[in-house]
């Protein structure tokens, strides 16, 4: 057996492509037919633009803190804390005075029945 080593897809950091985002840098950490991760890096005052995603999407807050809207409705997004996205429902996401650093994840075609959220048997709990 060997171990599978790889390079990832974009392990430097560069600006999102998309027409209305600010200030957001990423590195696309996997990139499979049925699986994404990205790292996503806002300074203060970045955005990304309200859009709609054609797949159901997590992004998991891993340091600082911003904020996120779905459907129209803002939630404050804070370090351990996850936000999710449904497939073809508007969503935004941002910071204002803080920083933030997150992991954006999706499973196109498949999605995420339980929201990111089943537990493992015999984790223990959060």
């Amino acid at each position: 057996m060997t171990v599978d080593i790889a390079k990832v897809p974009r392990s430097e950091w560069s600006p999102l492509p998309f027409e209305g985002c600010v200030g957001v840098q990423d590195k696309v950490l996997v990139r499979e037919e049925d699986f994404f991760i990205a790292m996503l890096r806002f300074p203060p005052h970045a955005t990304i633009h309200e859009h709609p995603g054609v797949n159901d999407t997590l992004v998991v807050c891993i340091q600082g803190e911003g904020f996120t809207s779905v459907a129209g409705e803002t939630a404050r997004l804070r370090e351990s804390e996850r936000a999710f996205w449904p497939a073809s429902v508007p969503h935004r996401l941002w910071t204002e005075d803080t920083t933030m650093t997150t992991l954006m994840v999706e499973r196109p075609g498949t999605g995420f029945r339980t929201r990111g959220l089943a537990e493992t048997p015999g984790s223990p709990p959060n």
